[in-house]
Formats: C-alpha cells, structure tokens, sequence
C-alpha cells in the first residue's frame, strides 16, 4: 500500500458521508472506489455526485467489494453496530463514526471482531486528531499551565427537531448526549482521564432522550470537570483547560478548533493557530492511512481502551439520567 493511494468505501450517504468525501478528496494519497447504501438509488445519486465509480445498494455488497482497503461507516449511531459488524466480518478496516455505537458492550464486541479477524478498526473521533487539540495536549504534557486542576466545556444546538429526527428518536439513540455530549467528555477524558466520581442531571423530552443535561467528573487528586450538552439551545462551544499555572482556552468550535489561547500566570495571553483546511476529517483519515502503512490493528492516537473509556462513561451518564434506547 505505500506505493498507490488508500481506497476507500463510504457506508452511507447522509451529510458526514458527503462532507467526509470532500474532504478526502484533498488527500493525494486518498482515493474514493465506492459507497453503498440500503437504496441503490442513494448510493447512485451519491456516487454521481462525487464521481464514485461503483455504487452498491446493500452493505453487505460494499463489505464484499475486492478493492477496497478501509470503509468509512458514516450512518445515524444506532446503525453503526451492524454496519461496521458486516464490515469487519468482510475482512474491511474500519472507520467508525462517533459515538462508537450505542453502548460499551456493543463496543466491545466490535473491538473483538476487530481483533478476530485482525483487521484495523477506529472511532471517528476527530477531535483528538486535530492538530489544535493535540498542540493543547503537548502544552499541557510540556507543563505550560501546570497541573490540570479544572476542565469547562459545553456543546449545545438549537434548532426544532420533530420527534422522529435522530436528534430525539430513540429508536436511534436520540438526544444531546449521545450526538454532542461525547465532545466534552472526550476533551475532559483527554486531559483529565477516567473519573473517580460521575454525577449527571438532565432535562427528559417527550421521546425519552435527553434535550439538556450536566455532568460532572470528580477527581480523588481534587481535579474536576464540568460539563453540559443540549438542543434547546446554542451555547459557546467551548472548553477552558485550567491548572495551577495558568488556563488553555480551545476557540469555537472546541470539537474541531482552528486556534487556541495560552494564558500563562503572569504573562500576556498567547494565540496558537495551526494550519488547517477543508473540514477537518482528513486528519482522522490521515491517520488510518499511517496505521494501514505500518500494519497496524489499533491507533496509538484513538486506542480502544479510550474508545470504551467513553462509552462506560456515556452508559453511566444515560443509567442516571433514565434514558435508554429501543
């Protein structure tokens, strides 16, 4: 594979598909060989679009396509359990969009597949990835605001959602948390890691899910994380990474930023920009190319302990908000 492009499958042909596409489309190394969709008309009007030579009208067809070096599965979150299942039992690396799936057992039997038959397999959680996020980590790891005491970040949308939307439905995990609340608890696990404490409070709509809701990580080594997502309404989008020395502030939006603000005691506040085109998803794809190259099963970057870190993590949050999905 080092000396022609990665080729790729897209399961699915929602907005992510097409925006993860463009993207890919900026990667000389990248090369889009077909999408698949439970409507072979879909898939067409899809593949038309993008200049996709084959279009498939089941998963199933996509996971068997001979050509193909990764699948990129982009469906609501409730379908990526059996997509990505019929992907991996074809033999086909994966790239998963977040959430994983629904829950951390689903997930685990995901990781297991994976394993069995030693295929590479990723969450598409490309907050990590980005490269602001990762400057953040490296400052923090460089001891330029001391030791973390304090992680704040929030992620809230409004817009009118009618009850069968995958924002509320549960039939497909519907809710903020799910959707937008794995931002903030993948940022507070980044730089804080797995809470000694977890409290979580949420407004329930009328479909069952959750439409506003706080969490809070409690530390033993008296660090703390505050934490909010919702659809009632937009908030900042932001995260504040505080400790003893000084506070780290990822610009809007804190799920992909393009810059950050280094404020260190005493001094005046720093801007950190790096450089950054398209979306953003190509960082994600970047690095399933460098783990395909190196024969790699697992990311360095976005390991499946994390991975189940944040669904055991989603799972305790959901048990005491009382939402559980159909």
């Amino acid at each position: 594979m080092t000396d022609r492009p990665v080729r790729w499958g897209i399961l699915a042909t929602g907005g992510i598909a097409d925006a993860f596409v463009s993207d890919l489309k900026l990667m000389p190394d990248a090369e889009v060989v077909a999408v698949g969709s439970r409507s072979l008309e879909s898939a067409q009007a899809f593949a038309g679009k993008h200049g996709i030579a084959r279009a498939h009208g089941t998963w199933a067809e996509l996971a068997a396509d001979p050509d193909l070096d990764v699948i990129y599965v982009a469906t609501p979150h409730s379908a990526h359990f059996d997509a990505t299942m019929a992907c991996l039992d074809a033999g086909k690396a994966v790239l998963c969009e977040k959430p994983f799936t629904l829950d951390q057992a689903r997930a685990r039997q995901m990781i297991e597949l994976a394993r069995e038959r030693n295929v590479l397999l990723m969450e598409a959680m490309w907050t990590r990835l980005n490269p602001v996020v990762r400057t953040a980590v490296q400052l923090v790891a460089d001891g330029a605001i001391g030791e973390v005491t304090t992680v704040a970040s929030d992620f809230g949308i409004s817009g009118t959602f009618p009850p069968e939307h995958r924002m509320r439905a549960r039939k497909l995990g519907g809710g903020a948390l799910l959707d937008l609340g794995v931002y903030p608890v993948t940022i507070a696990h980044l730089f804080l890691g797995m809470p000694d404490h977890v409290r979580a409070w949420a407004k329930i709509g009328p479909e069952g899910t959750d439409e506003n809701t706080a969490i809070i990580f409690g530390y033993d080594r008296g660090a703390v994380a505050t934490l909010t997502c919702g659809i009632l309404g937009g908030t900042p989008n932001s995260a504040v990474i505080s400790g003893s020395a000084g506070r780290i502030t990822l610009h809007d939006p804190a799920f992909v930023p393009r810059a950050l603000t280094l404020h260190r005691d005493g001094a005046e506040p720093e801007v950190i920009a790096e450089e950054f085109v398209g979306r953003g998803y190509h960082f994600e794809a970047a690095e399933i190319h460098r783990c395909l190259r190196a024969g790699l099963t697992e990311s360095p970057a976005v390991p499946h302990a994390l991975t189940l870190d944040i669904m055991g993590l989603l799972d305790d949050v959901r048990a005491q908000i009382g939402v559980s999905y159909d």
